[in-house]
C-alpha cells in the first residue's frame, strides 16, 4: 500500500497534478483527487504527525488505482458518471451494514459505534429530505393559515422553508432508523426476511438503538440553539419524540413476541405520534417572533390525533408495471407486514377482533366531540378555511367504502398475524 502510495506521491511532486486538472472534463474528478494528495502530502513532509492523515492518504491513493482498474466494457467516462450518480447516496449507515458483514471490523468491539454517532454538527441526507416532503407540504397547507400565512405567495414559504425542512428532514432520517429497528423485530419472529437473523446483522441493526437512546436530537438542538429557536417547549416535543419511538419499539416487539400490551402504551403512543408537526408549528411561532396560541395548539392537537387514527385505517392502491390497478391494501394491513406501529392493531390485541372496532369508535368519538368544540372556538375564517383543507385532504387521499362506523371505514380485521404475514409471502 505504501508503494502504492509513494507512486502517487511521485505524480503530485512531479507536477502532474496541474497536467490532470486541465479543461479535459474526464480527469477533473481525478485531479482534484492528486491535489488534495499534493497537499496532504505536503503537511506530512512537515511534520504532521497525525495518524488519521496517514490513513486518509492511502484510502485516496487506493481510490484512484482502483478506478484506473479495467471494468467490463466501462470507459472512464462511465466511471466518472456513476461516482458523481450514486456517492453522493451513500451514508455511513448504508456502508456499516456491508462492511461489518464482511469482516472489516476486527479492531473494533462489537458495541462499537463511532461511525454512527451524533457528535458533531447536525446534517441530513437527500432521502430523508424526499420523504420529508409530503409532510412539509402538508404542514404548510394546513397549519400556515394559523399563522395567518398566504401559501399562495412563494415568498411565504421559502422565508421559513429551510429550517422546517432541515428540522423535518432531520425527524425523518431518525425515523429510518426507528424503522430499521421494526423490521429486525419483526422479522426474527416471522417467516420473513430469513437474513434478518444472522447475528451480524442484528449486532449492527442494534446500533441504531444506541443512537436512538444516546440523546439523538442534541445536534439539530445545538443547531436551533445557535440560531436562537430553541425553547423548552420544542425541546420536551422531541424529548416526546424519543418516547414515541421507544413506545414504538416496545410495543411493536411485543406484538411480534405475542407479549401483552397495555391501552396506556398505545394512547400515549398515538397521542405522541405527530410530535414533529408540533415542532415545526412552534418553529414557526419562533421564526415569525410570536406568542404561541394556545387555543390553537390544543385544537391542532386533537386534529392531529384524529388524522393519525385515520391514517392508520386509510388504504392504498397499488398498481403493477403497466400501470394498472391491480389490488387495494390498506395501510393497517401493510402495518401489519412490515410491523409498524398502527393503533387499530394495538387494539385488535389488546380487545380482540369482535371488541376492537367498538373500542376504537369510543376514543373517536370521544375525540370528535372535543374537535367540534375547539373548532367553534375559532375565528370564523380560520374554521371555515381549516375545514375547507379538511374536505381537500379527504378527497386527495380518495375513500373506500368497507365497514363503517359512521364516516369511519374499518379494514378487515387480522386476528393471526403470524399466519397472514406467511400466507402474504406464500400465497401458494
Amino acid at each position: 500500500m505504501f508503494v502504492i502510495f509513494g507512486v502517487l506521491h511521485a505524480l503530485v511532486s512531479g507536477n502532474q497534478a496541474d497536467k490532470w486538472t486541465g479543461e479535459d472534463p474526464v480527469f477533473v474528478m481525478f485531479g482534484h483527487i492528486l491535489n488534495f494528495l499534493k497537499k496532504n502530502c505536503s503537511l506530512q513532509a512537515s511534520g504532521n504527525d497525525n495518524p488519521n492523515q496517514t490513513d486518509s492518504d492511502r484510502f485516496l491513493a487506493n481510490f484512484f488505482l482502483f478506478l484506473m482498474q479495467p471494468c467490463g466494457q466501462l470507459k472512464v467516462e462511465d466511471k466518472s458518471r456513476l461516482i458523481s450518480e450514486f456517492l453522493p447516496k451513500l451514508s455511513t449507515i448504508f456502508i456499516e451494514e456491508p462492511v461489518h458483514l464482511l469482516g472489516d471490523d476486527e479492531n473494533k468491539s462489537d458495541d462499537d459505534t463511532s461511525s454512527i454517532d451524533f457528535v458533531g454538527p447536525a446534517m441530513i441526507g437527500l432521502d430523508a429530505m424526499q420523504r420529508a416532503n409530503s409532510t412539509l407540504e402538508d404542514f404548510c397547507r394546513s397549519y400556515f393559515m394559523f399563522h395567518g400565512v398566504d401559501i399562495n405567495r412563494a415568498e411565504s414559504i421559502f422565508r421559513y422553508l429551510p429550517v422546517l425542512s432541515f428540522t423535518e428532514s432531520y425527524i425523518y432520517q431518525l425515523d429510518t432508523f426507528n424503522e430499521k429497528m421494526l423490521g429486525l423485530a419483526g422479522s426474527r419472529a416471522t417467516c420473513l426476511n430469513k437474513w434478518f437473523n444472522s447475528e451480524a446483522h442484528y449486532n449492527w441493526a442494534s446500533k441504531f438503538i444506541k443512537v436512538l437512546e444516546s440523546d439523538p436530537f442534541c445536534p439539530l438542538t445545538g443547531l436551533l440553539e445557535q440560531l436562537g429557536l430553541l425553547t423548552e417547549r420544542i425541546r420536551e416535543e422531541l424529548r416526546n419524540g424519543e418516547e414515541y419511538w421507544a413506545l414504538e419499539r416496545k410495543l411493536c416487539g411485543a406484538l411480534s413476541s405475542k407479549l401483552e400490551i397495555v391501552i396506556g402504551d398505545v394512547m400515549r403512543a398515538i397521542h405522541m405520534k405527530s410530535f414533529d408537526y408540533r415542532v415545526l408549528n412552534l418553529l414557526l411561532y419562533q421564526l415569525r417572533r410570536e406568542e404561541v396560541n394556545e387555543l390553537h395548539m390544543e385544537f391542532l392537537s386533537v386534529s392531529e390525533f384524529l388524522v393519525e387514527v385515520a391514517d392508520d385505517l386509510t388504504h392504498q392502491a397499488l398498481f403493477d408495471d403497466d400501470i394498472t390497478l391491480c389490488c387495494v391494501r390498506f395501510d393497517y394491513e401493510e402495518d401489519v407486514l412490515e410491523n409498524n406501529f398502527n393503533i387499530l392493531r394495538m387494539f385488535v390485541r389488546i380487545y380482540g377482533t369482535s371488541m376492537a372496532p367498538t373500542m376504537l369508535a369510543k376514543y373517536i368519538t370521544e375525540a370528535e366531540e372535543k374537535y367540534s368544540h375547539l373548532l367553534k372556538g375559532l375565528d370564523p375564517p380560520l374554521s371555515l378555511s381549516y375545514r375547507r383543507r379538511c374536505e381537500e385532504a379527504t378527497k386527495e387521499g380518495g375513500s373506500i367504502t368497507g365497514y363503517s362506523l359512521g364516516s369511519w371505514t374499518i379494514p378487515p380485521l387480522i386476528a393471526d398475524e403470524e399466519l397472514y404475514r406467511c400466507t402474504f409471502q406464500n400465497p401458494e
